[in-house]
């Protein structure tokens, strides 16, 4: 069965950092194109990073350019999402999930139970 499973969610205070984790099970990551996508309370999920599999590199929405960092490591099957500056508005539940440039825009499935990142003082 293939799986995604994050990790390293917290509480953390603005301005601050934290490194999410995803393991995959069942599947090779490097066949695929994996991201982020997260949901914020009463919003709708956002797409903020899909990172492709070929060293293309990774797409990053505007809202995190600059902030966050997409990194894969095939040896560990996972990949990770370094996020640093973070503001209250960065809260929200956090998914990886394979992905791809669809007409509109990037799209996400498969994704995970996900991990909460709350930024607050």
């Amino acid at each position: 069965q293939e799986r995604l499973v994050e990790s390293g969610g917290g509480l953390v205070q603005p301005g601050g950092s934290l490194r999410l984790s995803c393991a995959a099970s069942g599947f090779r990551l490097d066949y695929y194109a994996i991201g982020w996508l997260r949901q914020a309370p009463g919003k709708e999920r956002e797409g903020v990073v899909c990172h492709s599999s070929s060293g293309a590199g990774a797409w990053y929405g505007d809202s995190v350019k600059g902030r966050f960092t997409s990194s894969r490591d095939h040896s560990k099957n996972s990949v990770y999402l370094q996020m640093n500056s973070l503001t209250p508005e960065d809260t929200a539940i956090y998914y990886c999930a394979k992905c791809w440039a669809g007409v509109g825009g990037y799209e996400y499935e498969d994704w995970g139970q996900g991990t909460l990142v709350t930024v607050s003082s």
